[in-house]
């Protein structure tokens, strides 16, 4: 399922991420260690020296001048009708910023699932990451949570190919190739995990009741798990939405997915699987909206 409650999904539609279905993304981690003796000042533990009085005056004033100029561009546009713009950004000006604008970003829930999203393009925006969310949740390893997902997200119109293209990719050939049981639920002992987080998100087409949405997305798919072999692994995938404005909401006409853009891997310790375990059925998600 490319809109993804955490992982990567099919080329064209929402699944999993395996082949047509599944992918995820390596990479390659790397630890500094700090020896003793290491220090220029002769500390025998590496340690930095503490800055002197000049030093902190410098960081000091840079500080200053950083809030001022953060200060000072947070007045842009307010002011901007003098110089005969309109208070318009350019084209090329780029993503616009997530901060508040005074609309309420979803009237209510369907479900567990966000509804009632504004008809505009800051709308569009949340209804796509949100359904990236719910269509790449666990719930989907499951026919019945599945159609229930289906039928809150996905146009009417497009509700029988959706649903016919992912009861094909959700496979028994799919599930053990991610460890499940045949029916898609996880071996004793073990949690299986899929979620998506949206990074955001970026409109590319609009108009009065369409629009399309891009959603830069980072998930974890994998079983955790005393001795599994198919641990909770990282990915990052950006999926495209096409969405309608149809009965009073928006919802998912197409779907499509690639790869990245991936950052460079930090030099994070892998957590245990019972670490993951316990951080995934811990923390609950969010609601994400522009």
């Amino acid at each position: 399922m490319s809109m993804g409650d955490e992982r990567a999904y099919g080329a064209d539609e929402p699944g999993g991420r395996s082949d047509d279905v599944y992918s995820t993304l390596g990479g390659t981690r790397q630890t500094r260690t700090r020896m003793p003796g290491g220090g220029d000042d002769g500390d025998p533990y590496g340690r930095r020296p503490a800055r002197n009085s000049r030093s902190l005056i410098m960081a000091v004033g840079v500080v200053v001048l950083l809030i001022a100029a953060i200060a000072f561009a947070n007045q842009g546009g307010g002011d901007s009708t003098s110089n005969g713009d309109s208070g318009k950004r350019p084209e090329a000006a780029g993503a616009d910023a997530t901060a508040a604008t005074g609309t309420k970003p979803v009237q209510g829930r369907n479900g567990t699932i966000a509804s009632g999203f504004a008809h505009d393009q800051q709308g569009a925006q949340s209804a796509a990451a949100n359904y990236a969310v719910a269509l790449g949740s666990a719930d989907m390893f499951d026919k019945t949570k599945r159609d229930g997902i289906l039928d809150s997200v996905i146009a009417p119109q497009s509700i029988d190919r959706f649903r016919s293209t992912l009861d094909a990719a959700y496979s028994v050939d799919f599930f053990q190739k991610l460890g499940l049981n045949d029916d898609g639920t996880a071996p004793a002992g073990f949690a299986f995990i899929s979620r998506t987080t949206p990074i955001g998100t970026k409109m590319t087409k609009s108009s009065t009741d369409e629009a399309t949405v891009e959603v830069w997305c980072s998930g974890l798919i994998g079983l955790a798990g005393e001795g599994s072999t198919k641990p909770v692994t990282d990915g990052w995938f950006t999926i495209t939405m096409e969405l309608k404005w149809v009965d009073g909401d928006w919802k998912a006409v197409t779907h499509s997915q690639k790869d990245g853009p991936a950052p460079v891997g930090g030099d994070n310790r892998a957590s245990s699987a019972e670490e993951i375990a316990g951080a995934v059925s811990g923390f609950g998600g969010f609601t994400y909206a522009r």
